[in-house]
């Protein structure tokens, strides 16, 4: 019986390394994606760069840096709230869910261009 339980046990300890080698597997293959998908964020904020490089602003089309902060916290204020209002607590699932049904409802590019342009007009108002 001894021997039997041996092997037993030696067969659960294979299997448990084999579903961890496919656990390290997976997990690296999302780095790996990671990764590639890192490389091209940076290939485009370098493209980016180098275009506001090769172009100059003048200095009456410069916005000071307050006025900047304000876009930003106008943004942000307005997705904080809707957040807030959107987002349930009562357990990790639920967060989880919420937070999802929140990001495809107010993140979709129609309505996070929509709500920039809305604080565009409401700061060029405030300088004009």
């Amino acid at each position: 019986q001894q021997s039997f339980l041996a092997h037993f046990i030696a067969i659960d300890y294979i299997s448990f390394l084999v579903q961890q080698k496919k656990k390290q597997e997976d997990e690296l293959d999302a780095l790996r994606k990671d990764v590639m998908a890192l490389k091209i964020m940076k290939g485009n904020y370098e493209e980016i760069v180098e275009a506001h490089q090769n172009t100059p602003t003048q200095g009456q089309n410069q916005v000071s840096d307050e006025v900047k902060f304000n876009v930003f916290r106008s943004v942000m204020d307005h997705q904080f709230q809707s957040f807030n209002q959107s987002i349930s607590v009562a357990s990790f699932a639920e967060l989880s869910a919420c937070v999802f049904s929140w990001l495809e409802e107010h993140c979709k590019p129609q309505t996070l261009r929509e709500l920039m342009l809305g604080v565009l007009r409401q700061v060029n108002n405030q300088l004009f």
